[in-house]
Protein backbone atom coordinates (compact mmCIF):
# COMPACT_ATOMS: atom_id res chain seq x y z
CA UNK A 1 0.00 0.00 0.00
CA UNK A 2 2.96 2.26 0.97
CA UNK A 3 4.52 1.47 -2.82
CA UNK A 4 1.84 2.76 -4.28
CA UNK A 5 0.70 5.75 -2.34
CA UNK A 6 4.09 6.96 -2.67
CA UNK A 7 4.02 6.17 -6.72
CA UNK A 8 1.07 8.37 -6.87
CA UNK A 9 2.15 11.05 -4.65
CA UNK A 10 4.92 11.21 -6.56
CA UNK A 11 2.83 10.96 -9.74
CA UNK A 12 1.01 13.72 -9.09
CA UNK A 13 3.68 16.14 -7.65
CA UNK A 14 5.32 15.56 -11.10
CA UNK A 15 2.29 16.37 -13.09
CA UNK A 16 1.61 19.40 -11.43
CA UNK A 17 5.04 20.72 -11.39
CA UNK A 18 5.00 19.79 -15.48
CA UNK A 19 1.25 21.68 -15.60
CA UNK A 20 2.44 24.69 -13.67
CA UNK A 21 5.75 25.10 -15.91
CA UNK A 22 2.87 24.87 -18.81
CA UNK A 23 0.76 27.21 -17.30
CA UNK A 24 4.60 29.82 -16.93
CA UNK A 25 5.21 29.26 -20.30
CA UNK A 26 1.38 29.89 -22.12
CA UNK A 27 1.27 32.88 -20.07
CA UNK A 28 4.54 34.19 -21.29
CA UNK A 29 3.61 33.83 -24.73
CA UNK A 30 0.39 35.67 -24.46
CA UNK A 31 2.41 38.23 -22.56
CA UNK A 32 5.25 38.14 -25.91
CA UNK A 33 2.17 37.93 -28.06
CA UNK A 34 0.01 40.51 -27.00
CA UNK A 35 2.75 43.27 -26.12
CA UNK A 36 5.40 42.27 -28.43
CA UNK A 37 3.91 41.48 -31.38
CA UNK A 38 0.34 43.66 -30.82
CA UNK A 39 -1.53 40.46 -31.58
CA UNK A 40 -2.24 38.60 -28.29
CA UNK A 41 -3.38 34.68 -28.92
CA UNK A 42 -6.83 33.71 -28.05
CA UNK A 43 -5.57 29.81 -27.84
CA UNK A 44 -3.10 30.16 -25.52
CA UNK A 45 -5.30 32.55 -22.94
CA UNK A 46 -7.83 29.32 -23.35
CA UNK A 47 -5.24 26.80 -22.59
CA UNK A 48 -3.67 28.68 -19.85
CA UNK A 49 -7.16 28.93 -18.27
CA UNK A 50 -7.83 25.43 -18.48
CA UNK A 51 -4.25 24.58 -17.17
CA UNK A 52 -4.73 26.70 -14.57
CA UNK A 53 -8.31 24.76 -13.63
CA UNK A 54 -6.21 21.35 -13.68
CA UNK A 55 -3.40 22.10 -11.77
CA UNK A 56 -5.65 23.80 -8.97
CA UNK A 57 -7.75 20.57 -8.70
CA UNK A 58 -4.83 18.19 -9.11
CA UNK A 59 -2.91 20.33 -6.31
CA UNK A 60 -6.07 20.32 -4.06
CA UNK A 61 -5.56 16.11 -4.13
CA UNK A 62 -1.99 16.46 -3.47
CA UNK A 63 -2.59 19.08 -0.44
CA UNK A 64 -5.32 16.49 1.07
CA UNK A 65 -3.13 13.44 0.75
CA UNK A 66 -0.43 15.32 2.54
CA UNK A 67 -3.19 16.58 5.06
CA UNK A 68 -2.32 19.99 4.45
CA UNK A 69 -5.44 21.51 3.90
CA UNK A 70 -7.39 24.02 5.40
CA UNK A 71 -8.35 22.28 8.99
CA UNK A 72 -9.62 24.22 12.29
CA UNK A 73 -9.03 21.42 14.51
CA UNK A 74 -8.54 23.82 17.41
CA UNK A 75 -11.59 22.53 18.79
CA UNK A 76 -11.20 19.03 17.79
CA UNK A 77 -7.89 18.93 19.69
CA UNK A 78 -8.92 19.60 23.59
CA UNK A 79 -11.15 16.26 22.73
CA UNK A 80 -10.51 13.32 23.96
CA UNK A 81 -8.68 10.79 21.96
CA UNK A 82 -11.49 8.40 21.25
CA UNK A 83 -13.73 11.77 20.01
CA UNK A 84 -10.96 13.02 18.24
CA UNK A 85 -11.19 9.38 16.29
CA UNK A 86 -15.16 10.02 15.78
CA UNK A 87 -14.79 13.84 14.64
CA UNK A 88 -12.32 12.77 12.04
CA UNK A 89 -14.31 9.87 10.65
CA UNK A 90 -17.26 12.15 10.66
CA UNK A 91 -15.44 14.69 8.93
CA UNK A 92 -13.98 12.68 6.15
CA UNK A 93 -17.16 11.15 5.52
CA UNK A 94 -18.88 14.34 4.89
CA UNK A 95 -16.05 15.59 2.67
CA UNK A 96 -16.34 11.86 0.59
CA UNK A 97 -19.71 12.48 0.27
CA UNK A 98 -19.16 15.65 -1.12
CA UNK A 99 -16.19 14.70 -3.35
CA UNK A 100 -17.98 11.85 -4.87
CA UNK A 101 -21.68 13.91 -5.39
CA UNK A 102 -20.46 16.77 -6.77
CA UNK A 103 -17.11 16.17 -8.10
CA UNK A 104 -17.37 12.67 -9.03
CA UNK A 105 -21.00 12.48 -10.23
CA UNK A 106 -21.33 15.76 -11.41
CA UNK A 107 -18.06 16.36 -12.83
CA UNK A 108 -19.00 13.14 -14.79
CA UNK A 109 -22.63 14.23 -15.78
CA UNK A 110 -21.14 17.93 -16.93
CA UNK A 111 -18.14 16.25 -18.89
CA UNK A 112 -20.74 14.06 -20.66
CA UNK A 113 -23.20 16.48 -21.60
CA UNK A 114 -20.01 18.66 -23.21
CA UNK A 115 -18.43 16.22 -24.71
CA UNK A 116 -19.48 17.02 -27.92
CA UNK A 117 -19.27 20.79 -27.96
CA UNK A 118 -16.17 21.66 -29.68
CA UNK A 119 -13.86 24.50 -28.23
CA UNK A 120 -13.15 26.81 -31.01
CA UNK A 121 -9.67 27.59 -29.98
CA UNK A 122 -8.09 24.20 -28.70
CA UNK A 123 -8.14 20.83 -30.30
CA UNK A 124 -10.12 19.10 -27.69
CA UNK A 125 -13.78 18.95 -26.85
CA UNK A 126 -15.33 21.00 -23.56
CA UNK A 127 -15.92 17.50 -22.37
CA UNK A 128 -12.49 16.45 -22.26
CA UNK A 129 -11.56 19.60 -20.73
CA UNK A 130 -13.89 19.43 -17.73
CA UNK A 131 -12.33 15.68 -16.90
CA UNK A 132 -10.78 17.12 -14.59
CA UNK A 133 -13.54 17.77 -12.09
CA UNK A 134 -14.00 13.93 -11.72
CA UNK A 135 -10.38 12.67 -12.12
CA UNK A 136 -9.27 15.17 -9.03
CA UNK A 137 -12.39 13.80 -6.97
CA UNK A 138 -11.23 10.71 -7.92
CA UNK A 139 -7.61 11.31 -6.48
CA UNK A 140 -9.46 12.81 -3.55
CA UNK A 141 -11.52 9.87 -3.09
CA UNK A 142 -8.19 7.65 -3.09
CA UNK A 143 -6.75 9.82 -0.52
CA UNK A 144 -9.96 10.34 1.54
CA UNK A 145 -10.50 6.76 1.35
CA UNK A 146 -6.74 6.59 3.00
CA UNK A 147 -7.07 8.59 6.12
CA UNK A 148 -10.50 7.20 6.52
CA UNK A 149 -8.97 3.92 6.58
CA UNK A 150 -5.94 5.52 9.39
CA UNK A 151 -8.70 6.53 11.20
CA UNK A 152 -8.96 2.85 12.39
CA UNK A 153 -5.68 1.82 13.01
CA UNK A 154 -3.38 1.35 16.24
CA UNK A 155 -1.12 3.90 14.83
CA UNK A 156 -3.87 6.92 14.86
CA UNK A 157 -2.35 9.26 17.07
CA UNK A 158 -5.45 12.27 16.76
CA UNK A 159 -4.71 15.97 16.48
CA UNK A 160 -1.80 16.78 18.48
CA UNK A 161 -1.30 21.02 18.37
CA UNK A 162 1.84 22.27 17.54
CA UNK A 163 3.79 23.56 19.77
CA UNK A 164 5.70 26.03 17.40
CA UNK A 165 2.26 27.79 16.36
CA UNK A 166 2.59 31.16 17.40
CA UNK A 167 -1.33 31.98 18.30
CA UNK A 168 -1.10 35.66 18.70
CA UNK A 169 0.41 36.11 15.01
CA UNK A 170 -2.00 33.82 13.08
CA UNK A 171 -4.58 36.29 14.55
CA UNK A 172 -3.06 38.99 12.89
Amino acid sequence: MTTARTWLDTTLRTLCVGLFALLVGLVAWQVFTRLVLGAPSAWSEEAARFTFVWVSLIGIAIAVGEKADVVMDFLVEKLPLRLQRVADILAYLATLAFVLYVMVFGGLQQSMMAWGQTNPLLPLSQGQLYLALPISGALLTVYLLIHLAGTFTSRYVGHVGDPDEDLEAAAL
